[in-house]
């Protein structure tokens, strides 16, 4: 009775000497780290911050206290001010009539580049794909005087069609560096299965390859939106005429010669960043699947 007493008895286990100071490093190193990211965090929106302080202010408000007090009364005005007397309506629509149109040339172009560069074996396949990122490398600040040369040789320039070219053919190198590789670790026995069954080829392309590069191709349509609805440069050296200004220039133009209305340009800029804003929202989860997509092959 006395050996099975104590062959039923619980083992006891004795602790590791030092576990516990292990634990409780390992526990304040986390903290630790999750204090360091919050302030980095409120240092990263800190601008954003001051920006909506700024909008919902009054110009006198803030040149008699500055932009970092504590305000004495809130208003909207600022935001119809710059929708209506501020032209930002006018400015948002001149950005989609150019971001739209340059978005979808430019994922078409490059996913057929891009297409043929992955599945395609030719003379000069490797030249013409170093030529592609080789583009994604070149500043575009050398390429203003020329651009704005052939622009003007064209008969486009101060037209829309000079922001929506000029966006589509810079950003088609980095889409199709992005989507050549993408484009690769699809399987082969794929599109020639639908050779034997008697696809032609851009139905491969349009009904195989496109289906499944989607996650892809979403991730880049979220970024390239994002880049061509904010670009200010190009905007500002191709389009000289106020009517036709997409919303990053025109908000430049609001500054007046001796006072500005910070409030109401603050204002315009925050209507600005919604549409970039509800893009991510609805395309986050392909944006996340384009990012990740291969990491595992």
């Amino acid at each position: 009775m006395a050996n099975t007493m104590r062959s039923d008895a619980a083992p006891i286990v004795l602790a590791e000497p030092g576990v516990e100071s292990r634990l409780w490093l390992k526990r304040w190193k986390r903290e630790l780290i999750f204090l360091l990211l919050l302030v980095m965090t409120v240092i990263w929106l800190l601008p954003f911050f001051s920006a909506l302080l700024t909008s919902v202010r009054t110009q006198d408000e803030i040149s008699l206290s500055g932009f970092w007090t504590i305000p004495k009364a809130l208003t909207l005005e600022n935001f119809v001010e710059a929708w209506e007397r501020g032209r930002v309506s006018r400015y948002l629509g001149n950005s989609f009539i150019i971001t739209l149109p340059s978005l979808i040339g430019t994922l078409f172009l490059s996913t057929l580049a891009a297409f043929a560069l992955a599945r395609y074996r030719f003379r000069g396949n490797t030249v013409l794909y170093f030529m592609f990122v080789a583009g994604t490398m070149l500043p575009f600040q050398i390429l203003l005087l020329p651009v704005f040369r052939l622009s003007n040789s064209l008969g486009i320039y101060n037209t829309h069609w000079s922001l929506i070219l000029i966006h589509t053919a810079f950003q088609m190198g980095f889409c199709t560096f992005v989507l050549r590789n993408f484009m690769r670790t699809v399987p082969g026995d794929i599109l020639d299965a639908a050779r034997v069954d008697g696809c032609s080829e851009f139905r491969i392309y349009w009904q195989i390859m496109l289906p499944m590069t989607l996650p892809s191709i979403a991730a880049l349509a979220t970024l390239e939106f994002t880049w061509i609805f904010n670009d200010y440069l190009w905007a500002i050296i191709l389009i000289q005429n106020d009517a036709l200004k997409p919303v990053t220039a025109g908000l430049a133009s609001l500054q007046g010669q001796f006072t500005t209305n910070w409030p109401v340009i603050t204002a315009g800029s925050l209507i600005a960043i919604v549409p970039t804003i509800l893009v991510f929202a609805f395309l986050q989860r392909y944006f996340i699947q384009g990012l990740t997509l291969g990491s595992g092959k």
